[in-house]
């Protein structure tokens, strides 16, 4: 099951049945399973607050992802800053519900065991994100 809810700023409009069925469809490519996955979609101080609270870590960020996945099962809570997500969008120059789809698949592919903080993992964690995004249209 995906829940999706909001933190300290208004509901955006989403097709979040489009978006779960798309999520789904990513973690089956990935021959796992889905399990219960929470968006949190908050302000840059609601994930900085996590990000401190939970994690020792002092500023903003995109996406953090607490990861309760066991076996093949994916479960998770992602926490998603609509503030920083929107200034990346501007600063990559890309339309902001692309870069909104491209922070909710990469939390999901961390939830699938990629990781991005060597060159080349990063480089796989786009490729898979690209390749995911390319799906979102077919659903």
């Amino acid at each position: 099951m995906i829940d999706f809810n909001f933190e300290n700023i208004d509901p955006i409009e989403l097709d979040f049945d489009r978006i779960s069925d798309w999520i789904s469809q990513i973690v089956s490519r990935e021959t796992k399973s889905l399990g219960d996955l929470t968006y949190i979609f908050c302000d840059d101080e609601y994930i900085l607050d996590v990000n401190r609270q939970y994690l020792d870590h002092d500023y903003y960020t995109d996406i953090i992802t607490f990861d309760y996945s066991e076996g093949g099962v994916v479960s998770g809570d992602l926490f998603i800053s609509l503030d920083t997500v929107r200034s990346n969008s501007e600063l990559f120059s890309t339309p902001f519900l692309q870069e909104l789809h491209r922070v909710i698949i990469h939390g999901v592919l961390h939830l699938c065991g990629y990781k991005d903080k060597s060159e080349e993992d990063e480089r796989l964690m786009r490729e898979k994100e690209n390749e995911a995004l390319r799906f979102i249209n077919m659903v």
